[in-house]
Formats: structure tokens, C-alpha cells, sequence
């Protein structure tokens, strides 16, 4: 096992054999290191499923990691999808500037690239059944490995990351983001593996995916992220920050209103009456506490915040202006 590593990572040869101990033989070929700050750190890791692609993974270290004083302390993951959009969305900028002004906790993020076939891993699985849950789409299948994909996250990079960088090694302290088809598979990883991730970011999220797209109606019935949350016995312990453009799209499939990627998201959240007169749930059927407030500052008590950045667009720099908010919500410290 190779892996390069920035001057702020662990170091000892023991890390090394703990890794491939706890990961089952989990491999990382050496990358360039970024040139301007060795906090940055860059490996490609082998995902058997994916042969012989390897997933690209970049880890961005918090200030003082290295520190003398800091050898015990132990840092919050943030999981992101996508993460060759991290420039695009200004990811390092956005922490420079929260950190700056004390508006966050300190926090490891682990940038996960996306696949060459995109459509194929980003999705949702059944974590019992071992299998994808494929829906359609205008370009064809999402999600057809998104089983693969997601376990590979949860069951072999995250303890690949708790066993090179001090985490704090539960579900508490593991968040789970992404926008787009990245953000719903950041609810599949988190709605799947409760007991890895206990925080799931979502922006823009694909939550249209269904299982016929026939008609209008038999969409919006058979929504697959809608089917799940509908499906489920109890309310699982994860706590959701979901953001939807007011101009992502024009699409308006029941002629209400209201664009399709709003209506999908509130769904989701507070549950709908479907065109055969039956009440598939929400989340807040489930017992979820929604923030009612609907604000960019949600209550950070409540278990689900969702609002609708009005003039945002399904794009990165949308995403941009959605990201500050999040890790607030996500990782800010106590008001003084």
C-alpha cells in the first residue's frame, strides 16, 4: 500500500498496517500533493467494483492540525460528492473565511470525485438486499451501481480515513453532502448507513428520480427517495439540510405552481397526496422536527432545515452560495 501525504497527515508506518487492517486491503496510489498547502492531501483509491478505475479522494485538513498542541484532538468528517467541484463552489475560500471569523468548528473534509460514469454510481441502494435501486431518466439509467458505490464509501473509505487522520470515529461526529445526483445519493448514504453518517446535506437535490416515467402522474407516484422515506418503520436518527433553486427549472408536471424541484424537495419533507388519493409520508410524518421558519438560518435544533434560495439556479455557483449556510448549520460554533 502507497499513499502520499501532506506534512499535516499521520505519518507512521503503524497507521499504514492499522489501514489496511481495518479497511480489507483497501489500496492508494501516490498523487501529486498540492503545491501551495500541504493540508491538502491527494490519494487514488482502488474500489474493487469499479476496476481499474480508481476513485479520486482529496482531503483537506483544518487549521492547526499539525499543531504540537493538537496531537489529541480529534476533528468532525465532512464526506463531500463531486469533489472535483470543490474550486467551482469555493469550498476552501468558504472555510478560510468561516474560520476567520470563528463561525465554525474546525473540520476534516474528504472530497470524493465523481465516477467516470456519473450517472451510474450517484443514486440510491438497499443497503438489506445488497442491490441498486435503478431509476429512468431522459439520459437512461441512475443509479445502477449506486449500491457498489455507496458501500464502498461507508464500509471502506470511511474507516480508511478514521485510520490515517484523527476523526471523531462515529456517526455523531461524520456529515454527508453533495448537490445534484451527488446530493441524492448523499441522502441514500446517510438514510442506508445511520450508524456511519449522522448528517446528510443535500442541495438541489435529485429527488424526481422515479420508477415509471410514463406519465406525469406515475412520476410523481412512484418517486423512489419519496418511496423510501414512505416505506420506513421508525424514524431514523439523521438530521437533514435540504436547499432547492427557485429557478433550477421550468418543469411543472401536475400544473400547480410550483417547479418540479421544489415541489420534490417539500415532499420529501412534509409528505403529498398522491394522484390515487393514498398519503405517501415525509419526513415530518415520520416525527422529523422541520424548521417551519424556511429561512437561510434555520433553528439548529431542528432536525430538518429546508428552504428555497429563490433566485438559485441548478448550478455551481448556486451551490456556492448555498454552502456557507450549510456548514454553519453543520459545524458553527456557540453565539456568543
Amino acid at each position: 500500500m502507497r499513499e502520499w501525504r501532506g506534512t499535516n497527515a499521520m505519518k507512521p508506518w503503524r497507521a499504514l498496517l492499522l489501514a489496511l487492517a481495518l479497511v480489507g486491503g483497501l489500496h492508494a496510489q501516490a498523487l501529486a500533493p498540492s503545491a501551495d498547502d500541504p493540508s491538502v492531501v491527494h490519494a487514488a483509491l482502488d474500489a474493487k467494483a469499479f476496476a481499474p478505475e480508481q476513485i479520486k479522494v482529496t482531503v483537506y485538513l483544518p487549521p492547526g492540525y499539525a499543531d504540537k498542541d493538537a496531537v489529541h484532538t480529534r476533528y468532525p468528517v465532512l464526506y463531500a460528492n463531486d469533489g472535483q467541484d470543490m474550486a467551482a463552489v469555493g469550498l476552501r475560500d468558504t472555510l478560510a473565511r468561516l474560520y476567520a471569523e470563528h463561525a465554525i468548528e474546525p473540520v476534516i473534509v474528504v472530497a470524493v470525485d465523481m465516477l467516470t460514469d456519473r450517472a451510474s454510481g450517484y443514486g440510491l441502494s438497499d443497503r438489506a438486499r445488497r442491490r441498486s435501486v435503478v431509476g429512468g431518466s431522459r439520459i437512461g439509467p441512475i443509479g445502477s451501481r449506486a449500491y457498489e458505490y455507496s458501500d464502498w464509501v461507508a464500509t471502506q473509505l470511511v474507516p480508511y480515513v478514521d485510520a490515517h487522520y484523527r476523526t471523531r470515529a462515529d456517526a455523531r461526529g461524520r456529515t454527508v453532502l453533495g448537490w445534484s445526483l451527488g446530493a441524492l445519493n448523499a441522502f441514500n448514504l446517510g438514510w442506508e448507513y445511520p450508524d456511519v453518517f449522522s448528517r446528510v446535506g443535500a442541495f438541489s437535490p435529485s429527488f424526481w428520480l422515479a420508477a415509471d416515467r410514463s406519465t406525469p402522474q406515475a412520476v410523481e407516484s412512484s418517486r423512489l427517495a419519496q418511496a423510501m422515506v414512505d416505506r420506513a418503520k421508525e424514524r431514523k436518527p439523521l438530521r437533514f439540510w435540504i436547499t432547492v433553486g427557485g429557478r433550477e427549472e421550468t418543469n411543472d408536471r401536475n400544473g400547480n405552481g410550483v417547479i418540479d424541484a421544489v415541489e420534490d424537495a417539500q415532499d420529501f419533507v412534509e409528505g403529498v397526496r398522491l394522484p390515487d388519493g393514498t398519503h405517501a409520508r415525509g419526513l415530518r410524518d415520520l416525527g422529523y422536527r422541520v424548521d417551519d421558519s424556511h429561512g437561510e438560518h434555520p433553528s439548529r435544533d431542528a432536525d430538518v432545515a429546508f428552504y428555497v434560495l429563490d433566485d438559485g439556479e441548478h448550478n455551481q455557483a448556486t451551490w456556492k452560495r448555498m454552502l456557507p449556510p450549510f456548514l454553519v448549520w453543520a459545524y458553527g460554533t456557540p453565539a456568543k
